[in-house]
């Protein structure tokens, strides 16, 4: 099978791990100390496309979980839409830039997702300020975001970091099926 196809295949099921566990994730009432707040679980199925398919591949995936996550939970182009594409957009780009360093070993996959899930709360944070028009939001709001960030990007790090150990095995066994 030619190699774009299997990549275009492994990557729709990624979109699709992505949307499901965003919709759940979404779907499910957790106690969170902030209201808001998610685990944001979903995200390890990006840095996991990030390291083995690259930038514009983990764009794709943040992009499409985050517009079909919308669709399903009835929120397109709502406030909530705006939040997560924001959040997904930065947090992708700065795990993608982290990711250099992890591979020259100066950073795990851990660090880069605590560094994705910051991003992400500095984005949704600044969109909510401009379109609300306060600033208080970044005094107020953004040190307990950035404080929640650390354990939930920790946890979905763990995650992707022994994902991307079993799927590299299994993509390896079945002939390199476009993983780079």
């Amino acid at each position: 099978m030619d190699r774009n196809l299997l990549k275009m295949i492994n990557l729709a099921v990624l979109v699709t791990f992505a949307v499901v566990i965003h919709t759940v994730e979404a779907a499910l009432p957790l106690p969170m100390p902030v209201p808001g707040v998610r685990l944001g679980l979903a995200n390890m199925i990006t840095l996991l496309t990030l390291s083995l398919y690259g930038v514009r591949s983990g764009l794709v995936v943040a992009v499409l979980r985050t517009v079909l996550g919308s669709l399903i939970g009835g929120t397109f182009l709502g406030f909530g839409f705006w939040l997560g594409l924001s959040g997904g957009l930065l947090s992708t780009a700065v795990m993608a830039l982290a990711l250099g360093a992890a591979k020259r070993g100066y950073l795990t996959l851990i660090s880069v997702s605590v560094l994705g899930a910051a991003a992400h709360n500095i984005a949704q944070i600044t969109v909510a300020a401009g379109v609300i028009g306060s600033a208080a939001l970044w005094r107020g709001y953004l040190p307990l975001l950035l404080l929640l960030a650390v354990p939930t990007g920790f946890f979905t790090g763990l995650a992707a970091f022994y994902l991307e150990g079993v799927t590299r095995r299994v993509l390896r066994q079945a002939g390199g099926a476009g993983a780079v």
